[in-house]
């Protein structure tokens, strides 16, 4: 195992100091190698898109404000190529390791920003997540992650993926920090949350493997017990979550496509396995796709809308299966894949936070997810910050 768990992009590590005063003052961070640093290339995890992008004239949004904040840029990581995937491994730079569980994968497809923070080599780091890029390598690795409303952190110079999906997210090991972060990096108008129920849906968990499923759940009752909030349980998606993950693999496929069609037939990039595939299917949709697959977005965006609008109520869930071992077979990966991206896509579809918190192991880290309303992610933090040793 290196000393770095292969979390950084190859080259000299960026280091960039933070203003001398703040409230991260002191503080290191990593950043995702699809935020751009002034002066220094974007690889988005493809060598073709640094090749064919001018460098950068100035930080990304959410890079500028950490840094005005006190925190201290401490290199840029690996992710997946093109943020297309959920494995953590990348053909052109390499495979972060799981330091959390090394004979696992980190997961994607901000695989470097994870490793880096629970081997850790900074305090936090910045990654982004479309379908669950945040969400699973916190899971995996064990250590907090966040998918914040969408819309509620700036996402200026970062490379694009699918823009009505992609948000900025953060990791972090200290439950303190990672809500501190919160405080400057989101904006915009922040809900109240009042939370005496806690809903727990059945269809969910039934996505787990048998030997996990009874540890999620319970991990699950325990925080929820620790919360003292009322258990509901319930049917998420009446359609079923495999009816929603439809949804959302196509509707996101339509709008990459939208996004990088031109740049790809003008470059022709070597992508690697999988990335190579997800982009040919990418690139046979169309407009009568999305017609087929948008008012299932809305269902599901309507239904988790109905469930958490009053405000006295949070989804408790888990965040995905463990993390698959890095020799798994090509099955294993799509049965892993299929049942994790069912677990992902409601926060996808729905444009709200969620925050997955290292409450789980079955062999190997696993993560429990609190899922609030649009606006509400301080209070989501708040409540994770509360389950901090349970």
């Amino acid at each position: 195992m290196t000393d770095d768990f292969d979390a950084f992009m190859p080259g000299e590590r960026v280091t960039i100091s933070g203003a001398p005063e703040g409230p991260l003052s002191g503080r290191y961070f990593a950043a995702k190698d699809v935020f751009d640093i002034a002066g220094l290339p974007t690889s988005n995890g493809q060598p073709k898109w640094l090749e064919t992008h001018p460098l950068p004239v100035r930080h990304a949004g959410a890079v500028a404000a950490l840094l005005d904040a006190g925190a201290s840029l401490d290199g840029k990581t690996v992710c997946d190529e093109m943020c297309y995937s959920l494995a953590g491994d990348n053909a052109h730079y390499g495979a972060p390791i799981n330091p959390g569980a090394p004979d696992r994968a980190v997961g994607g497809s901000s695989s470097g920003s994870a490793a880096a923070v629970a081997g850790g080599l900074v305090d936090f780091s910045l990654g982004t997540d479309c379908g669950g890029s945040v969400r699973c390598p916190a899971g995996f690795s064990g250590i907090y992650g966040i998918r914040p409303t969408h819309g509620r952190v700036v996402d200026s110079g970062v490379a694009p993926l699918a823009g009505s999906f992609d948000v900025v997210g953060w990791f972090a090991r200290d439950h303190a920090l990672f809500a501190e972060i919160g405080n400057t990096l989101l904006i915009g108008e922040s809900r109240p949350l009042d939370p005496r129920r806690a809903l727990f849906p059945t269809d969910t968990f039934s996505r787990l493997p048998d030997a996990e499923r009874p540890v999620a759940e319970a991990a699950a009752h325990s925080a929820i017990q620790h919360l003292g909030l009322e258990t509901r349980e319930l049917v998420l998606a009446e359609e079923g979550l495999d009816s929603w993950f439809a949804a959302f693999r196509h509707l996101q496929a339509i709008e990459i496509w939208d996004n990088h069609a031109e740049w790809v037939k003008a470059n022709k990039p070597d992508f690697g396995p999988g990335v190579k595939e997800r982009f040919e299917y990418a690139a046979t949709l169309n407009d009568q796709h999305r017609a087929e697959y948008q008012p299932l977005r809305e269902i599901a965006r309507q239904r988790v809308s109905d469930l958490l609008e009053g405000g006295d109520a949070i989804i408790v869930m888990p965040t995905a299966p463990v993390s698959p071992k890095r020799d798994a077979t090509n099955d294993a990966v799509e049965d892993f894949r299929a049942r994790t991206m069912g677990l992902t896509c409601p926060a996808g579809l729905s444009g709200c936070p969620q925050i997955s918190i290292p409450l789980a192991d079955a062999g190997a880290p696993m993560g429990i997810s609190l899922l609030g309303p649009r606006g509400s992610d301080e209070a989501l933090l708040r409540l994770a910050a509360g389950l901090a040793g349970t």
